[in-house]
């Protein structure tokens, strides 16, 4: 079983003591939002294939990464570095020194383990396609070397998005709009061409209709490249969580609802006073992420593979 931790939230900027303890313990709990009964997931050697990473900030977790190394266990990080004005990342980290914690983990375990994200691309009268060309090719140059390949997507337009995105518009003077399939491929085309002069492979991440030449369909769960760094073949079956999602299958540890960066084109919180108001009530020796704020209905056995 791979585990995922955690595309629902970022694990290793803020729950990383909380994630170390269930590593320790050899178990996690979370809770079915179908059945409200909680669910036991081993954190076992014997029964992690390896650990998918997902973050904007991996400093406050790399002093962490050489015992999960030492444990055995094979794990790839995916970090996003936008460099975005503060108006779409009200606190994420700068992105200098998103790029030297990953030449840090490039240093410690290879240029296999970390990817570079370039995504959400927001385009907006702040980011229109020019800041994108140009930020695009600072990154990419920043980071030769230290990541082979860099996974990018275009905005979802769930309702919360578009809510989040319209009030931070007007809050601090900006507008956005959704590009036409073309507009997308189009950039997507001159990225490509970027990634490729600095020696990155691009893949894009499940939206396979806007796949062009030179681009890949994105594994952000990969086990052939876990299978890499580990030195060994990894079994397991290719099952994303969401249409048109390249991924092998996995289990995803973290929360809806309880990442603090303040991205406002995320799918994944509904606004921010609510993920921070959920992350000041974090318990770090808890079994669960976020404890469940209803009675749960009791205990269900963890299916080998979930796309909870």
């Amino acid at each position: 079983m791979i585990i995922s931790a955690s595309y629902k939230t970022d694990i290793p900027t803020f729950y990383g003591e909380w994630f170390m303890n269930r590593l320790r313990s050899g178990h996690c709990k979370m809770l079915n939002p179908y059945s409200r009964r909680s669910i036991r997931v081993s954190l076992m050697r014997e029964d992690v294939d390896g650990i998918v990473f997902w973050t904007k900030n991996v400093s406050p977790f790399l002093k962490f990464l050489p015992e999960i190394r030492e444990r055995g266990i094979p794990f790839m990080v995916q970090h996003t570095i936008n460099g975005y004005p503060r108006a779409l990342e009200h606190s994420v980290v700068d992105a200098a020194s998103s790029v030297r914690s990953v030449r840090k983990i490039a240093d410690d375990f290879g240029p296999e383990v970390c990817i570079w994200r370039y995504d959400t691309i927001v385009m907006s009268s702040s980011t229109p396609e020019s800041f994108h060309l140009q930020q695009f090719s600072r990154l990419a140059e920043s980071l030769r070397g230290a990541v082979n390949e860099v996974v990018i997507s275009f905005m979802q337009l769930y309702a919360k998005t578009v809510r989040n995105l319209n009030a931070a518009g007007k809050e601090f003077s900006f507008t956005w709009h959704d590009p036409s399939a073309d507009e997308k491929r189009n950039l997507g085309k001159k990225l490509v061409e970027i990634a490729g002069s600095f020696g990155l492979r691009l893949s894009i991440c499940a939206q396979r209709e806007l796949l062009v030449d030179g681009a890949f369909d994105a594994r952000c769960v990969d086990a052939e490249r876990l299978g890499r760094i580990a030195g060994e073949h990894i079994s397991t079956k290719l099952r994303g969580n969401r249409k048109e999602c390249g991924c092998f299958a996995s289990r995803d540890i973290g929360e809806y609802d309880t990442c603090p960066h303040g991205c406002v084109y995320c799918y994944a919180v509904r606004n921010q006073e609510l993920a921070l108001a959920r992350y000041r009530k974090h318990n770090p020796n808890s079994e669960f992420l976020f404890e469940p704020e209803f009675p749960v209905a009791g205990e269900e056995e963890s299916p080998q593979l979930s796309l909870i």
